[in-house]
């Protein structure tokens, strides 16, 4: 039985967590993001700076690699969401496609880079995020990245279906939800 993957990616602050939740509960699959490792693991193990920050992010998607493999193993369909870098990643991916049989699905969630700038700036000040994210050292560091509001797609044989959250009021899910579906009919 083939496993079906649906890939959400984007930037920080995109909004990319708030649409995969949205897709994992209209297909009724699991979800499972590196923010989730990643603050358990700042929950356990304590948080400083950006430097361990970033040690921790890396541990967090090596755990969410290890998750995926195991839905993959069952043949069970599910949601993976994380910033993604094609140049890293991609070969985590091949990797995986070519030990099992599985249908991929992209959604890369995109935004309009001055405003994905403002809210990432608003989300640092707003007390929303775990403090361990080092929201602030994030946004100096990724300035410019943030400002063009996107990253490139994961060099994986798999459909990309856009998703923009510049106007969060004009996302239709159900149009996505539809979208994500008609890739594996």
């Amino acid at each position: 039985m083939s496993a079906h993957v649906v890939i959400v990616n984007g930037l920080p602050g995109v909004g990319k967590t708030t649409q995969a939740r949205a897709l994992a509960t209209g297909l009724g699959w699991p979800l499972m993001t590196k923010d989730m490792f990643k603050e358990s693991l700042f929950d356990s193990l304590g948080w400083s700076d950006r430097a361990w920050s970033r040690k921790l992010s890396k541990a967090s998607m090596d755990l969410l690699f290890v998750w995926l493999e195991s839905e993959l193993q069952a043949g069970r369909d599910c949601v993976i969401e994380a910033n993604f870098e094609a140049e890293r990643d991609t070969p985590r991916f091949v990797a995986l496609a070519s030990r099992y049989a599985a249908q991929w699905v992209q959604v890369p969630v995109v935004c309009d880079g001055d405003t994905l700038w403002q809210r990432h700036i608003n989300r640092g000040n707003d007390g929303s995020r775990h403090p361990g994210h080092q929201e602030a050292a994030v946004a100096l560091e990724l300035r410019d990245r943030l400002l063009t509001g996107r990253v490139d797609p994961l060099l994986l044989e798999a459909p990309c279906i856009e998703l923009d959250t510049t106007d969060l009021t004009n996302i239709d899910m159900v149009t996505v939800l539809q979208q994500v579906r008609s890739c594996w009919s």
